[in-house]
């Protein structure tokens, strides 16, 4: 039989990997950007990431392990799911749109989005949502990082 966090870690996977879609030109693009200088940690941010995908999969695997099948349940993977297409859209999206303004947008959407996931998960396992706190973390740090390229890369905002 299939465990429930095989099936949670598999779409995490098809997911990551079929969102990352990058043409030369994207990451010529994003390479070229002018970062602040205090960004010193950067080789760091696909670790963090990681880290963060792994919770928030695992965050889910509990959900799921405690209230299985429920339409509740259903509702929040659904809203697990969301939150990590719109992770996973950021760089794609904003290397095609060439916009940085617009990788702020979806920085910022992806926070509020775990931020609600959270508050409704708290209730159901305090575990689960501690998991979810890298992103919560994270994320407006990531987001204000794009926000400040945009004053060093006006041409590209």
């Amino acid at each position: 039989m299939i465990k429930s966090w095989m099936v949670i870690g598999l779409i995490t996977l098809i997911i990551v990997f079929a969102g990352n879609r990058l043409t030369s030109d994207d990451i010529r693009w994003f390479n070229r950007l002018r970062r602040p200088r205090w960004l010193t940690f950067e080789v760091a941010i696909p670790f963090i990431w990681i880290t963060i995908f792994i919770c928030g999969a695992w965050s889910a695997y509990v959900v799921w392990e405690i209230a299985p099948g429920l339409a509740k349940t259903w509702q929040l993977m659904g809203l697990y799911l969301l939150l990590e297409i719109v992770t996973i859209s950021y760089t794609p999206v904003m290397c095609k749109l060439q916009s940085l303004r617009v990788g702020t947008i979806i920085g910022g959407t992806g926070l509020l989005i775990s931020i609600i996931l959270a508050l409704l998960i708290f209730p159901i396992s305090t575990w689960a949502g501690f998991l979810l706190l890298p992103y919560i973390i994270w994320s407006p740090i990531g987001t204000y990082t794009t926000w400040a390229m945009i004053r060093l890369n006006p041409e590209d905002d």
